[in-house]
């Protein structure tokens, strides 16, 4: 029996994958051994393959120990490419999973770096895929261990030396897998990823005798694809928060586009304008032999019963969720938000923008304290003239401009927050709301009760205008 992995703790005490059991357990006394489960590990790579379809559209597994993410067109969801590298590499690692990443034009190149690569997280510069692979060892190019073995014998251990060998006695010695395996990390040879999709995924899948080239046939497959999808959605119980609409090319490539939705939805009309807005992101070119509609993230619907009530609130909930969908399909995920009270104190801590459709009750503001409905970020400095401690002010300057004070209410004195340890613990803030000559209302404070210099140093600031 021998070692098939090795955890990092093992690895430090140099107990390496193919290392008799026996001989691990003399180097290592106590050493704690599990018995190894391939299926299981295939089935649980598997799974996560499907879990990071929150990422793309696109993922494979690659077993024995990686997954391929086709993340075209999706990186900017997630800050760029070291934003969604970065992510992924954090919920991986609270979840328990040690990884390791890399971002490549070729998933060649990609796979050489994440292993072999000096950092965890690696963007590779689009066209630098060569370069960089260089000074790698010739085992990141998913060779064989006999041939890399056979390889090196012959003193060729980097990917650089390996590159600088005539082609022709190269093939004749080792094979047409060599410069495959090569030039697919090189991005010369097109290497495909076929995705995998989640076992409970409502899927749906049309293959054509002659390949498809134009939208217009793209819109009618579209149609044909929705009906049964949303059949089955309808069956379960459930509505669409996330489509993949996959295209599989005659090349063996894969292109994908997906579309996110407000509210579940099984409304065939309405998700099919929606991939039909995104079809310009699909190049055909050479052909599409299959389309593929795959429901990757669902939600249940609750069934109403319908009423000739003129408050038909249901119906204007999906009027916004459908005006919802559209903004965001057109300029993106996120584009759209509502801002909803949060339970702080610092009226700057007091708000926060949330998803524009949301069943979970928030909090709601105190009903007799206004807040001004826009605020300024940071406050702005402005001179005033009040009696301390507790008088609002009878004048105040902003912007050069002088504000005579005809109307005031307050002083509502707002307290840092406790529980956190800084300054703001013993600050103390006395607002105003107050109404100049013309009618104009400002929220003004005061830092300092006016009595102790301790809670403030007395300076006034414009906080918001109602």
């Amino acid at each position: 029996m021998a070692v098939a992995a090795a955890d990092q703790a093992a690895l430090t005490l140099g107990i390496r994958p193919g290392l008799a059991l026996a001989q691990a357990r003399a180097m290592v006394p106590g050493l704690l051994v599990a018995e190894a489960d391939p299926k299981g590990d295939a089935a649980a790579l598997e799974r996560l393959a499907a879990w990071c379809l929150r990422y793309t559209p696109l993922t494979a597994a690659d077993p024995p120990d990686g997954i391929w993410l086709d993340i075209t067109g999706c990186a900017h969801l997630f800050g760029g490419e070291q934003g969604l590298l970065a992510d992924l590499l954090d919920r991986l690692g609270h979840s328990g999973a040690q990884a390791r990443a890399a971002i490549a034009d070729t998933p060649g190149a990609a796979h050489a770096v994440a292993r072999f690569g000096a950092d965890a997280a690696t963007v590779v510069a689009p066209g630098a895929q060569e370069r960089t692979i260089a000074p790698l060892p010739v085992g990141a190019l998913r060779l064989p261990e006999e041939m890399v073995t056979a390889l090196r014998r012959l003193g060729l251990d980097r990917v650089a030396q390996l590159a600088q060998v005539p082609r022709a006695p190269l093939q004749r010695r080792f094979g047409r897998h060599t410069l495959l395996r090569l030039d697919q990390a090189a991005g010369r040879v097109f290497e495909p990823i076929r995705p995998a999709l989640p076992e409970e995924a409502v899927v749906h899948r049309l293959a054509f005798v002659e390949p498809l080239l134009t939208a217009e046939a793209f819109v009618q497959c579209i149609d044909a694809l929705l009906v049964p999808v949303c059949a089955k959605l309808e069956a379960a119980g459930q509505g669409a928060r996330r489509l993949d609409l996959i295209f599989e090319r005659i090349d063996g490539s894969v292109q994908a586009v997906r579309i996110g939705t407000a509210a579940p939805s099984r409304h065939a009309a309405h998700l099919g304008r929606l991939l039909e807005e995104r079809l310009d992101e699909v190049d055909p070119d050479p052909g599409v032999e299959a389309m593929q509609l795959c429901v990757s993230l669902a939600e249940p619907i609750a069934n109403r019963q319908g009423t000739a009530s003129l408050d038909d609130s249901a119906s204007s909930e999906a009027d916004i969720a459908a005006l919802v969908d559209r903004i965001e399909n057109r300029l993106g995920a996120g584009s759209v938000w509502r801002a909803v009270a949060v339970e702080s104190e610092m009226p700057e801590r007091a708000v926060a923008t949330v998803a524009p459709i949301m069943r979970t009750p928030v909090a709601s503001w105190p009903p007799g304290l206004p807040r001004p409905v826009r605020l300024l970020d940071p406050p702005q400095p402005v001179e005033a003239m009040a009696l301390l401690p507790d008088n609002p002010p009878v004048a105040f300057t902003w912007r050069r401009r002088r504000h005579r004070v005809r109307r005031a209410d307050g002083p509502e004195r707002i307290h840092g927050e406790w529980w956190r340890r800084s300054a703001e613990e013993e600050a103390v803030r006395d607002y105003f709301a107050v109404e100049d000559e013309d009618g104009v209302r400002f929220w003004l404070f005061r830092r300092g009760d006016g009595v102790d210099r301790a809670t403030g140093d007395l300076r006034w600031f414009l906080h918001g205008l109602f």
